[in-house]
């Protein structure tokens, strides 16, 4: 994707070939800023403060982490190590721990003194994969908002919750992709953008890639669409993922499971866009199995933004001493969702629905 006419992909090698760069996701709308990864520290780091985010993404960061880590201890000693560290970063994605065993399982064959280069060809490759499945999902999704489009004879509207944009991934992004290749094919749409509280991803990282597309939209607070569904606003719902179970269950940033429960009760076809690394075939209650990240209550209590003068300000909007929670994640039952769009194709959110697109899952169960 662009920014300011320049192509960048989230994450690449760094020129001298034993480290990567990062757009730096913190700092963004306001400032675009690229930090280098080095160490299995920097990597660990990166994720844990989000200054990479998103499931697809925070899995390709693991995976060079992992290379960054046998410049250090190649060691079968220090690979355990290295993917304990990555792995607690972030417990809800799977995406991550996915990359991590396949890197490692490699690097197993190896001798130590081949493993970092070996690791840092994988990451590559997995990041290559990335591209190519999201373009796909951006490909079959494209498709549904496109027959809606013909369908309404007019402008559709599309609700988006969080960042599931290129941001997120390597490269087009996952429920963000359908649109961009859906507005770039001409189809009339406009995106409405929950702002996604606490950390405001949708507010500060969707309305950002869309403003860089030039994709109409608007930021709406989070509550606000329920209303939108109601008197008739919102035509489609997609959302990205996290983690997807083997029956449909699909686990997204805190505050899609209320979406999802505004949409089945409008009537409102409601998506999940997500690639093959997304989906967890060892679970089947993603409410009751699927681990959710408790985050500092910090970034429920302090919002932090630009001033008028240009300068940037951290405010406390919570009464103090007021205890915080901050769960990062819900799930909402495959029953609320109308269709599960893969590289593979769209899938009907239950196992037999998965297995179709994967069969290959079905001879490995």
């Amino acid at each position: 994707m662009r920014i300011d006419g320049k192509p960048y992909r989230t994450i690449w090698p760094a020129r001298d070939g034993v480290g990567v760069e990062v757009i730096d996701q913190t700092r963004l709308p306001f400032a675009f800023e690229v930090q280098r990864l080095a160490t299995l520290a920097d990597a660990a780091r990166a994720i844990r403060t989000m200054v990479v985010r998103g499931a697809p993404l925070i899995g390709v960061t693991g995976a060079y982490g992992l290379a960054l880590a046998m410049r250090e201890d190649a060691s079968n000693d220090g690979l355990d190590r290295a993917v304990g560290i990555l792995a607690a970063t972030r417990p809800t994605a799977i995406n991550l721990r996915w990359a991590l065993d396949r890197v490692a399982a490699n690097l197993r064959q190896v001798q130590s003194h081949e493993r970092f280069a070996q690791a840092f060809a994988e990451a590559g490759r997995i990041a290559e994969e990335d591209v190519a499945s999201c373009r796909a999902i951006g490909s079959h999704g494209g498709r549904i908002l496109a027959e809606l489009a013909r369908e309404r004879g007019r402008p559709i509207n599309v609700l988006t919750h969080c960042n599931a944009g290129w941001l997120a991934t390597v490269d087009w992004g996952t429920a963000l992709a359908p649109i961009y290749m859906a507005h770039d094919a001409g189809v009339p749409l406009h995106v409405f953008v929950d702002e996604t509280r606490p950390r405001n991803q949708g507010a500060a990282l969707t309305a950002f890639e869309l403003n860089a597309h030039g994709v109409p939209h608007t930021v709406i607070a989070d509550n606000a669409g329920g209303h939108l569904m109601q008197h008739g606003g919102i035509d489609v719902c997609i959302v990205g993922s996290d983690r997807t179970t083997a029956t449909g269950d699909v686990c997204n940033k805190i505050g899609t499971y209320l979406k999802a429960l505004a949409a089945h009760d409008n009537a409102v076809p409601f998506y999940a866009a997500l690639p093959f690394s997304t989906i967890d075939w060892a679970l089947s209650d993603g409410v009751a199995e699927i681990p959710i990240e408790e985050r500092d209550g910090r970034e429920v209590s302090h919002l932090t933004g630009r001033l008028a003068d240009g300068g940037f300000a951290t405010v406390e909007v919570v009464s103090p001493g007021s205890p915080v929670a901050n769960p990062a994640f819900d799930v909402t039952p495959a029953r609320l969702v109308t269709g599960i769009i893969t590289e593979r194709g769209v899938a009907e959110p239950s196992r037999e629905g998965l297995l179709a697109l994967y069969p290959e899952r079905r001879r490995a169960a």
